[in-house]
């Protein structure tokens, strides 16, 4: 039994496959037209494949990267034609991932808690990636697993953010922490933290504002609410969540640069990668960030949001199986 067969279900796979499906159109259409009429792996198409993974969003230090690892293998290797190419090509990116993300999870699983209590995760982002959607897709699968979830909106400065997250818990079923509009988000971080550990809560999620101003300002703030929640919790948060919009290519690795400065981001979630040919960008910024990718959204619907493997992402990348991989 392969390790998809074994870990993956159907539908769940068939999400995945779907939600891919434009970056792996865009990819292979690009990569077919580079080798087309090569018979073997020379420079010329080590140079359009450099730039084919550019073109598709990989990002030019990860692009190098790879292109150096296939160049060593091709050099140890007698023959390699380009029909072998895809096959390296596609075990340097599993390898290439693999370095930040080295677990296949199968399904959710809470971040490890030191010294007992709630797990924390502090949630960041800029407005508009789905940060608030993302929060209630986790919320959901830990509920569905029997976890009691507290959701915390410390995103006090957005009109509907407060509204829109306290819509999510009522409709996963979950509780709520807010204070209102306006009011000191670490001072709601930290509420939240403590709400968490009173009522035997399993995990906390906190949002925050999706602004993105001068890098001071964001490092300031983002600072002051994580002190706030280790005051109620001196391990917490356990993991601060960094969410990026997947159509944005580029300016997702912006984002994540700033946000990766301003504080210590130790989980991607990767979203509306069903709605883009840029999947791409996936590869690059776990592997320019060393953070691992912990989600990625391949659909619209509440289960849409799936928990990161990279072996399965790379077989829907390339459409076979990774069994021997």
């Amino acid at each position: 039994m392969s390790f998809l067969k074994k870990f993956f279900s159907k539908e769940k796979k068939e999400d995945l496959d779907k939600g891919l499906e434009k970056t792996k159109t865009g990819f292979f259409d690009k990569l077919n037209r580079a080798v087309a009429g090569k018979d073997t792996v020379d420079e010329e198409v080590l140079d359009e494949l450099e730039n084919v993974l550019i073109t598709s969003d990989v990002g030019l230090e990860t692009t190098v990267k790879i292109i150096e690892r296939i160049e060593a293998r091709v050099a140890t290797d007698k023959y390699v034609n380009t029909t072998e190419l895809n096959q390296i090509l596609r075990q340097e990116i599993v390898n290439l991932l693999a370095e930040q993300n080295d677990v296949d999870y199968e399904d959710y699983v809470l971040p490890p808690v030191e010294g007992g209590g709630p797990a924390v995760i502090l949630v960041v982002g800029v407005n508009g990636v789905g940060k608030t959607t993302t929060i209630g897709k986790i919320a959901h699968q830990y509920q569905q697993k029997g976890h009691r979830v507290v959701l915390g909106a410390a995103d006090t400065f957005r009109a509907a953010a407060v509204d829109q997250l306290k819509i999510w818990s009522e409709r996963v079923g979950c509780d709520f922490y807010a204070k209102g509009m306006y009011t000191d988000p670490a001072a709601v971080a930290y509420e939240t933290t403590k709400y968490a550990i009173d009522n035997h809560c399993d995990v906390a999620i906190i949002d925050t504002a999706g602004r993105l101003h001068t890098k001071f300002n964001l490092m300031k703030e983002l600072s002051k609410i994580k002190r706030s929640i280790t005051k109620a919790l001196p391990a917490a948060p356990h993991q601060v969540l960094l969410v990026l919009d997947a159509t944005t290519g580029q300016n997702a690795i912006e984002q994540a640069r700033a946000f990766t400065e301003a504080t210590d981001v130790n989980a991607l979630a990767l979203t509306k990668l069903d709605g883009t040919a840029k999947g791409g960008v996936a590869i690059g910024i776990t592997d320019q960030f060393q953070v691992p990718i912990r989600y990625i959204g391949v659909g619209e619907g509440i289960n849409h949001l799936q928990v990161f493997n990279k072996k399965a992402f790379v077989d829907s990348l390339f459409g076979s199986d990774l069994k021997n991989s």
